[in-house]
């Protein structure tokens, strides 16, 4: 399998074919380009999830590791080394498939969204720079490889969150996602270097075999503060993992980093950077079950508080782009949950199981969400939901994918996100009631918030829309994308996921919960109900109980002023109490010594420089006057 580099290769050639000629080529021939490679990308990616999933990914009832391709990088002693290569197993190979399903929709919605947008080559060759960023990731043989492709992920969104450079805001939100994931990849560095100064390897395949025994055996007897050394190193590592997947408190980047483009948005949210973290565990699962459990459920009850936190902070948005983006970390939060009260092999792995199945069936009703939203958007010219309403007689494509997508995030069935959400609730149930409740109001929330939005936008009365720029509906090349992600919304939840991925590699035979089922489902037609009852028409009643909740709203709607707090925290304690005094003792102490002992050099040479005038005659006195020195003293001497 070894054509599955072409996978990687070809987006990165596309980065530099189109940001090198940049505008030497017309913007119509750069958005096709980057399709037609990302259209081959995809292609390959199919054929490699066929091959491997019906062909040779099994080896009697276990699905292999497959690696067409390593190679040694760095060497660094006699067993420590950086490998660059492709590892194909059954998440991989699924995740091959969903950026480049969501990256191919993505960029052919873009040829109508972005169309006569300044810097239009540009943002072609950064989407291609994102695409092969997180391919690598996926692929990696080994977690410093994933390391390397990990921070070219975060140049990436830096860069195309800030594609509108010339608009402060812009800017501010993409350094504000740029240094708050490098805080926590910082953690994550630590954390790599830890596990491979113990276990002396960074390959995936070693670290994880024989149920993680290498970490165990290597770490066995090391504590600090009380806790194992495997405790720090994997906690650590998911700092990385908090810090790219938005869990809470580091998730303050996500909402601003709406002020990308919207196409944009939606490769962050459905098949690239947030998932990232949830990848890495599920990568290290095995290292994390069996060498720090109490990590795991430390992610288990992070993801349920931040789950309820985001859910929560979106029942007040009033920005389209920013109720999604609170959706995404509640969901990915979902995900995160699922892993932490996993078990390890046969039924005990069905939180792992769920939670990449929502990752994949999240991928495509979330990209269908913000295409959506980007549709609404090129219609009305804004993001605030006051100046929408109405606008399911104008655009009947964008307000029927909605819906799907509304239904399916909200778990309805037989819509996608009811298997893989009621997988999730399924885990929690039998490991922790109360992460279990904790998901389940999160899921009427859910749906009342997805619900509220829908209204909002597409029915709520009518609107004065002008009538020079009456709302319409968007050009094929946005609703063809629509359409099929709308397909995939309604039947990737049908597919077997149990068969294919599982913590052990060994299939297993999943069903619903009877219990479980009819719980998420009643709270979820309970959430759309209400949404219903408030929003699908003008009402007074919303704002009513906004005057109600009184400083619980206002809390709410500033995001319980998690920002502010940031920003005290980063100008206050951070700048000044630490800031100050290292910018003082390098301006006066380092900067101090070595300028006096410039200047003294300095002075100490103007004193001397005379003796090399130059000057023959100066020379000449010296010479003749220390001669007469010389005799004088050897004649008294």
């Amino acid at each position: 399998m070894e054509y599955s580099l072409l996978i990687i290769v070809t987006p990165i050639i596309l980065f530099l074919l189109l940001g090198l000629l940049g505008t030497k080529i017309k913007p119509t021939v750069a958005g096709i380009i980057g399709t037609l490679g990302m259209t081959f990308c995809a292609i390959l990616a199919y054929a490699v999830a066929f091959q491997y999933f019906f062909q040779i990914g099994k080896t009697g009832e276990e699905w292999t590791k497959i690696i067409p391709l390593n190679f040694e990088w760095l060497r660094f002693t006699e067993h420590l080394h950086i490998d660059l290569g492709i590892l194909l197993d059954p998440i991989s190979v699924m995740m091959l498939v969903v950026i480049t399903t969501v990256s191919l929709m993505v960029h052919i919605y873009s040829l109508g969204y972005m169309k006569g947008e300044t810097g239009f080559q540009r943002y072609y060759a950064l989407l291609a720079l994102f695409s092969f960023s997180m391919l690598g990731l996926v692929v990696a043989t080994n977690i410093f490889q994933m390391y390397i492709f990990w921070e070219l992920v975060g140049v990436s969104s830096y860069s195309l969150i800030g594609f509108y450079y010339t608009k402060p805001s812009a800017v501010a939100a993409s350094k504000k996602a740029f240094i708050v994931t490098r805080f926590a990849d910082l953690g994550f560095l630590i954390g790599i270097l830890l596990l491979s100064y113990y276990t002396k390897t960074f390959d995936f395949g070693l670290l994880t075999a024989d149920r993680a025994t290498l970490v165990t055996t290597s770490f066995a007897g090391g504590t600090f503060l009380g806790l194992s050394i495997a405790t720090w190193a994997l906690a650590l590592i998911f700092m990385g993992g908090a810090g790219k997947s938005a869990m809470f408190p580091l998730h303050i980047w996500l909402p601003d980093a709406m002020e990308g483009p919207t196409p944009v948005s939606a490769l962050i949210h459905a098949a690239t950077m947030v998932v990232a973290g949830v990848y890495l565990v599920a990568r290290l699962f095995p290292v994390y079950f069996f060498a720090a459990p109490e990590v795991l459920e430390m992610i288990a009850f992070v993801g349920a508080f931040t789950a309820l936190f985001a859910a929560i902070i979106a029942i007040t948005q009033t920005d389209i782009k920013r109720v999604l983006a609170f959706s995404t970390i509640s969901q990915i939060a979902y995900m995160m949950v699922a892993l932490g009260v996993s078990g390890y092999g046969d039924h005990d792995g069905l939180g792992y199981m769920a939670s990449m199945f929502h990752l994949f069936t999240h991928a495509f009703f979330k990209a269908l969400l913000f295409l959506g939203a980007g549709s609404v958007i090129h219609a009305v010219h804004s993001n605030e939901m006051n100046h929408m309403g109405g606008l399911h007689k104008y655009m009947k494509i964008t307000s029927w994918t909605f819906l799907i997508a509304c239904l399916a995030i909200a778990g309805i069935w037989p819509f996608s996100g009811f298997f893989s959400k009621d997988e999730i609730l399924a885990a929690a149930f039998h490991h922790q009631p109360a992460i279990f409740w904790t998901l389940w109001v999160v899921a009427g929330l859910t749906a009342f918030y997805m619900f509220r939005l829908y209204f909002c936008i597409f029915w709520n009365g009518k609107r004065n829309y002008d009538a020079h720029h009456k709302p319409h509906e968007s050009p094929m090349t946005m609703a063809l994308p629509l359409v099929f992600l709308a397909v995939l919304s309604v039947f990737s939840g049908l597919i077997p996921f149990a068969d294919f991925v599982s913590s052990d590699s060994v299939a297993f035979h999943t069903h619903i919960d009877p219990l479980v089922a009819t719980l998420s489902i009643a709270v979820a037609v309970v959430g759309i109900g209400i949404a219903f009852f408030l929003y699908f028409k003008d009402s007074k009643a919303p704002a009513r109980i906004a005057r109600s909740m009184g400083a619980l709203y206002t809390a709410t709607l500033h995001k319980f002023y998690l920002d502010e707090l940031w920003m005290w925290i980063t100008k206050t304690l951070i700048f000044q109490w630490i800031c100050e005094p290292i910018k003082w003792f390098d301006r006066h102490i380092v900067d101090g010594s070595m300028n006096g002992l410039a200047w003294t050099t300095q002075k100490a040479a103007a004193s001397i420089r005379g003796l090399q005038s130059g000057q023959v005659q100066f020379y000449a006195w010296i010479f003749i006057a220390g001669s007469l020195v010389i005799a004088v003293l050897v004649l008294f001497l």
